[in-house]
């Protein structure tokens, strides 16, 4: 039975370049509807950018652009290294469009139809500086639960807790610097907490009657959601609380209806951007919408999301679907984060890469989709990038093993026999054909490691087999033709049935495969039907490289970027006129606020008073030597007239002045303090 399947991947934000860390995801989507089509299944794939927001709005600002040029530059960036890596939306989309405001407008005017809005007055937190509501990841602080430094106002990355912004312990603005005021404004609220029953019946519940994934035994899945979410879910289900649906102007997205200046939260319309992105298609191609969304549907909804997503996509998300009488999703498919060499990315070790770099260096994007998906199962684990491994596995399988059995034997098909196979239904070749449900079910069940475990045990088989018939001593010898012929025609079908079971994950290099044995594009019924005898093959050619260390060492080296803050230093005994002197503006200074950087290792955000009517924001070095919270307060001396320098963090908008320990010394960062009854802003003569 030919099964309808929908599925999304979490929407990239229209903010920043893509990395390797987001293609976790987008390969792993990518395989799994790649493998669902090849089941002759009829499986759509559909994304968008995620482009509102008040991020989106400050970035336009500062390029001294108009939102919608930014998120029109961004979104081509963004479908050049999505297609670059051969993930293949049917369609990729924008969530600032027609077809995502009608829908978002529709279900606000349901919910609200139902009563599931509500008009309340709240506190929220306002920048005097910047002159703004501050949205919730906008506001950072110390976690309320276990006292994490430097997180955002919704959700800590640290436990996974979710709070209000106003409980976040020692708040300040991100966007300025500055310490958040109270005040008072209505908002429109989404009541989550009335459907508390619904959602801890929806969590823990199989889903709807044919809207589940049959497994491997042609059953249903009984959960729709993975033993650790679901448990998460536990905890979230015994304290929830209705969702902050609105923001203020100035915002950049979609206006409510009715209630002018006030704007949808962008975590409400960006889930409703995967079917703003499907509405899009429908009416491209011709499919019938509520075929897929209406409440009575019977196709099967898949969201692939990141671990850190899972309280939006899980809780929110099918709540409000339910309470606007659309259908809710057969399952949530969350995977765990991408370390590289056993650490978070880091931009001082070259290990934030992005996508474009990789296929700029020309590094071969079906490694990196071969080795995540020898990485990948259906766990919310985490799976780390060993860039040594990461050459070693890729030559060793790819090249060594998978590659190795064409290569070896190809040429002896076109050289001796015209091209031409004899019969290919040899009984050793039985155990290739028997493993396709097996790899099948791994498939379906995201447990891509294990498919290829299987793929390359099935490898060592064959390898073994040519090793032992030896083909090239064979056709040494006269009247060894018919023997010559029959392993190396056996071997080119090991190679095709390897090919088929790694196609959902190398599809650029199965095209070259179909081409050189002058097939139509393999599906998974063909593992059952082998090559008849006769059958034509074309003139073999190299189909993949070995990986060079040299290159991925490059690879690293330009993505290498100094995290240190710009100094400015003379060597000794050079001399420097009293003018020159006159040029550096120094000023005394105080420490307002003080914080760790998120994802830099020497790096201290510093909020400095110099007398001006804004705070100065400064990062500095000297994480190694103070801890943030025993600066606050504290005088000291800075450069006031240095140029600012863009960060990853933000701007730096000067430097503290620190002493440093020499060689053969004690090592030590000493910041210079001021005697007592200095005031900020008095300059340092």
């Amino acid at each position: 039975m030919t099964r309808k399947i929908l599925v999304t991947s979490a929407l990239p934000y229209a903010n920043g370049a893509i990395h390797l860390g987001h293609l976790v995801e987008y390969i792993q989507t990518d395989i799994w509807v790649r493998f669902q089509k090849m089941s002759g299944n009829e499986c759509w794939y559909v994304c968008a950018d995620d482009t509102h927001g008040t991020p989106v709005m400050l970035r336009a600002e500062k390029d001294g652009l108009a939102p919608e040029e930014l998120i029109g530059r961004v979104h081509g960036e963004h479908l050049r290294d999505f297609s670059g890596f051969h993930v293949a939306f049917d369609n990729f989309y924008s969530t600032h469009s027609v077809e995502t405001r009608e829908c978002v407008e529709e279900i606000y005017a349901r919910l609200d139809a139902a009563g599931a809005i509500e008009k309340r007055d709240v506190e929220q937190y306002y920048d005097p500086v910047k002159r703004m509501f501050l949205p919730d990841r906008f506001i950072k602080g110390e976690c309320p639960k276990c006292g994490t430094k430097d997180q955002y106002g919704d959700n800590c990355e640290s436990c996974g807790a979710a709070y209000t912004p106003n409980e976040l312990k020692n708040p300040y603005s991100a966007v300025s610097g500055a310490k958040p005021e109270l005040r008072t404004s209505e908002h429109y609220f989404f009541k989550l907490g009335a459907c508390s029953d619904f959602l801890k019946e929806w969590t823990l519940s199989a889903p709807k009657e044919g809207q589940g994934n049959p497994d491997a035994e042609g059953g249903v899945e009984k959960r729709r959601l993975q033993v650790e979410a679901a448990n998460k879910m536990r905890e979230w289900l015994d304290s929830l609380e209705d969702w902050d649906i609105s923001r203020d102007a100035p915002y950049f997205g979609f206006e409510i209806p009715g209630a002018p200046g006030k704007y949808f939260y962008v975590w409400l319309d960006a889930p409703i951007g995967y079917m703003g992105s499907f509405k899009n298609l429908c009416a491209r191609v011709g499919i019938d919408f509520d075929d897929y969304w209406g409440p009575d549907s019977e196709a099967e909804l898949y969201h692939f999301i990141g671990k850190d997503i899972l309280y939006f996509h899980a809780l929110f998300w099918p709540a409000v679907l339910d309470r606007a009488r659309f259908r809710t999703p057969s399952g949530i498919c969350a995977h765990g984060f991408l370390t590289i060499d056993g650490a978070k990315m880091s931009k001082s070790r070259g290990t934030f890469i992005t996508a474009e770099s990789y296929l700029d260096l020309g590094l071969d994007p079906e490694w990196l989709r071969y080795y995540y998906a020898a990485k990948l199962n259906g766990t919310m684990g985490d799976i780390d990038l060993n860039l040594e491994d990461f050459v070693a596995r890729v030559n060793s399988d790819l090249i060594g093993k998978y590659v190795n059995i064409a290569s070896r034997c190809a040429g002896f098909i076109d050289k001796k026999f015209g091209g031409r196979l004899t019969r290919t239904d040899a009984g050793w070749l039985n155990e290739f054909r028997a493993a396709a449900p097996r790899i099948a079910a791994a498939y379906e069940q995201r447990e891509f490691g294990r498919a290829l475990r299987d793929v390359m045990a099935l490898s060592d088989v064959a390898n073994v087999f040519v090793n032992d018939r030896k083909p090239w001593e064979l056709s040494k010898r006269s009247g060894n033709e018919a023997e010559l012929h029959a392993v190396c025609s056996e071997a080119i079908e090991a190679f095709r049935l390897l090919t088929l079971y790694l196609k959902p994950v190398l599809p650029k290099l199965a095209e070259a495969v179909e081409s050189f044995l002058e097939v139509a594009p393999l599906t998974w019924g063909d593992a059952g039907v082998p090559l008849p005898e006769g059958h034509a093959v074309g003139v073999y050619a190299h189909l993949m490289k070995r990986v060079d260390p040299a290159r991925v060492a490059a690879l690293v080296e330009a993505n290498r970027e100094s995290l240190a803050p710009a100094e400015a230093t003379a060597r000794a005994g050079e001399k420097i006129s009293i003018d020159d002197f006159m040029k550096v503006d120094l000023r005394v200074a105080r420490i307002v606020d003080a914080a760790h950087v998120e994802g830099a290792e020497k790096l201290i955000r510093l909020v400095l008073d110099i007398g001006e009517t804004k705070p100065r924001q400064v990062f500095a070095g000297i994480k190694s030597a103070y801890d943030p919270a025993q600066l606050v307060g504290r005088m000291t001396a800075m450069v006031a007239n240095l140029a600012p320098r863009k960060m990853k963090f933000g701007v730096s908008e000067g430097m503290v002045l620190a002493a440093a320990s020499g060689k053969g010394e004690t090592p030590g960062i000493f910041l210079l303090s001021p005697d007592g009854g200095a005031r900020p802003g008095m300059r340092i003569r």
